[in-house]
């Protein structure tokens, strides 16, 4: 092992302490990362070190400690230590005098997230967050992390500088949370955009074509630069994991990860729509992710601009992190010319039927879904539909009601894009927190408005959005889909041979008598019924009909009559009107660039 001391530039670090991560991994295929850290010199009578409890972007407690086992401590020499456990993820050693102390400890990683870690005979992935103790109080001290790969093709990625073969520099604490590695035989694909090097990391196999990948990237990323008036980093990587059948990302100041399903990529000449719809999907998580390194990354929440990494840190404007950056992720790729008008109005018309099939949007402001992430939108259940808003969802339409909002009132002179490049300006290039207040202000400034109404309504109340209304004067017009059956209130699925009720409707008509969640359905007026059969089944009944249900409760058979209601619609989907006046067709036009 190579002496801590010898890792550091003596000009360029806090010479009083000085600390050096080492992360082994010589039995990949038992999903053990071995961690050491070195801290020298050490003169206090105790040292102590803290796990975080979650990690910046993913906005959930999770425990990390639960995957650490065998800690241990010595001193220069090798000679154990006396420690103790001061909580579930606060550790405390004894130091006699001494210049150097080396903890050590392993780290269980068998969970394929972009927030956790994964190590198995084919690569190994981490979350500094989720592998790394730090020192309460010395979080502002650069550090060193030596990586040592099992094997020799093994490759290292991480958005870290190198200092040397297998060596890793951190300004701080944050910078190394903030900076995951991939470390494997992985597939690395080089490309440039605005001069600029960029790479495509890629673990697993999958029917992706390397060459259309890159070129919807560098649309994308172009694309987004011109936004903010060019890319405010040196280079930049895209971390991306392919699996089964996954989806998830997570942003980073210079490099992204993302996790797909492995044959949802497959693109060509005639590819099928369902396949298309998937890559365009894929494609829209990449335009997220890369947003988020303005907004979130650098145009941040002062809430969020120092971390505290053992508890929550709670904020109101997540709506605006997620919210406005989902609103985005489906434009970039249509600007961007990957996409047409119909595919976007198509994504727009999915997003705004989860909204209004939503009851919980009558229960749960945004600003309150916002400040409640800890505890509702990472930890959903078989009620969550009922009780939450996903600020992602609403705060997305949201935004698309604030865009429209400002176009029409400035013809297109001004818009979200105004919006944030104003917070740009103003808080990201500085890196300056913004509060709850000055957002408000900059929105109000771009819109030359009082907005106070609109966010009491829509951000901090619960009316309803009103998409047609704002929609309309852009030739656009919001078409309710209802099926013919009268209404239930449930959703069903088949597993293993049993219908199971996954869902019930506040207020339906299933749930006023008492149907469950997690209830095996069985009959319908005296008849077995499965998944495939439950809707034509329905279509024999009028709204208004008492119908005879039977189900099994916690293993009881029980019955229950339940009177049908009105046919609810179950899909909404945006058109343009058929006639649009030449003012529609200008608005129109300047938003969707048509």
């Amino acid at each position: 092992m190579i002496h801590a001391t010898a890792l550091f530039d003596a000009a360029s670090i806090d010479q009083k302490v000085r600390l050096y991560y080492q992360v082994a991994m010589p039995m990949p295929q038992n999903h053990y990362f071995q961690v050491s850290l070195t801290v020298e010199p050490w003169q206090g009578e105790h040292l102590e070190l803290i796990m975080p409890v979650w990690t910046p972007g993913s906005y959930l407690v999770r425990e990390y400690a639960r995957h650490v086992q065998e800690f241990a401590a010595t001193d220069q020499a090798g000679q154990p230590l006396p420690w103790r456990k001061l909580s579930k993820n606060h550790w405390q050693i004894d130091c006699p005098p001494t210049a150097s102390i080396t903890v050590h400890y392993r780290v269980f990683a068998n969970e394929l997230t972009v927030r956790t870690n994964h190590l198995d005979g084919s690569h190994g992935y981490f979350n500094g967050a989720a592998l790394f103790c730090y020192l309460p109080g010395y979080e502002q001290n650069p550090l060193t992390v030596e990586i040592i790969p099992p094997y020799p093709d093994w490759r290292i990625t991480t958005a870290l500088p190198g200092k040397g073969e297998n060596l890793f520099w951190a300004a701080d604490f944050d910078t190394l949370v903030d900076s995951p590695f991939e470390i494997g035989p992985n597939q690395i694909h080089d490309f440039e955009v605005e001069g600029k090097p960029h790479q495509w990391v890629i673990w697993g196999d999958g029917n992706f074509k390397i060459d259309r990948l890159i070129e919807d990237t560098q649309k994308i990323i172009a694309t987004e630069a011109a936004m903010f008036g060019g890319l405010p980093y040196e280079d930049y990587k895209f971390i991306l994991h392919l699996t089964a059948n996954n989806f998830g990302g997570l942003e980073h100041k210079n490099c992204c990860s993302l996790i797909y399903s492995r044959f949802a990529l497959g693109i060509g000449g005639s590819f099928a729509e369902q396949s298309r719809e998937k890559y365009y999907r894929f494609l829209q998580l990449v335009a997220h992710e890369f947003f988020h390194l303005w907004n979130v990354k650098r145009i941040r929440p002062i809430e969020l601009e120092t971390f505290d990494y053992t508890q929550e840190n709670y904020t109101p404007s997540l709506w605006f992190c997620e919210g406005i950056t989902s609103y985005y992720d489906l434009l970039i790729p249509h600007w961007a010319g990957i996409y047409g008008v119909d595919t976007y109005l198509e994504s727009l018309s999915r997003d705004i039927t989860r909204y209004l099939l939503t009851p919980g949007r009558n229960v749960q402001p945004l600003s309150e879904s916002s400040f409640d992430a800890w505890i509702k939108l990472y930890r959903r259940d078989a009620h969550s539909d009922n009780s939450q808003m996903s600020y992602y969802l609403k705060g997305q339409l949201v935004a698309l009601l604030l865009d429209l909002k400002i176009r029409q009132r400035h013809d297109n002179g001004r818009s979200l894009n105004t919006v944030m490049a104003q917070m740009w300006e103003q808080f990201g290039r500085e890196e300056r927190g913004y509060s709850a207040a000055q957002l408000v202000a900059v929105l109000e400034s771009v819109a030359d408005c009082d907005l106070s109404d609109f966010l009491g309504r829509y951000l901090h109340g619960l009316d309803d959005l009103p998409l047609a209304a704002y929609l309309q004067p852009f030739g656009l017009e919001l078409q309710a889909i209802a099926p013919k059956t009268p209404h239930c209130g449930i959703r069903i699925k088949e597993d293993n041979g049993r219908t199971m009720i996954t869902f019930v409707v506040a207020d339906s008509p299933a749930a006023q008598v008492g149907i469950d969640p997690g209830d095996e359905l069985v009959a319908i007026a005296g008849w077995r019924v499965n998944t495939e059969q439950w809707e034509s089944r329905l279509q024999d009944f009028q709204p208004g009909d008492e119908v005879a249900i039977a189900f099994f409760h916690d293993d009881q058979l029980r019955h229950a009559t339940v009177t049908l209601g009105e046919p609810q619609p179950n899909q909404y989907k945006l058109r343009r009107v058929k006639s649009p006046t030449p003012e529609q067709k200008q608005l129109l036009a300047g938003w969707l660039r048509c």
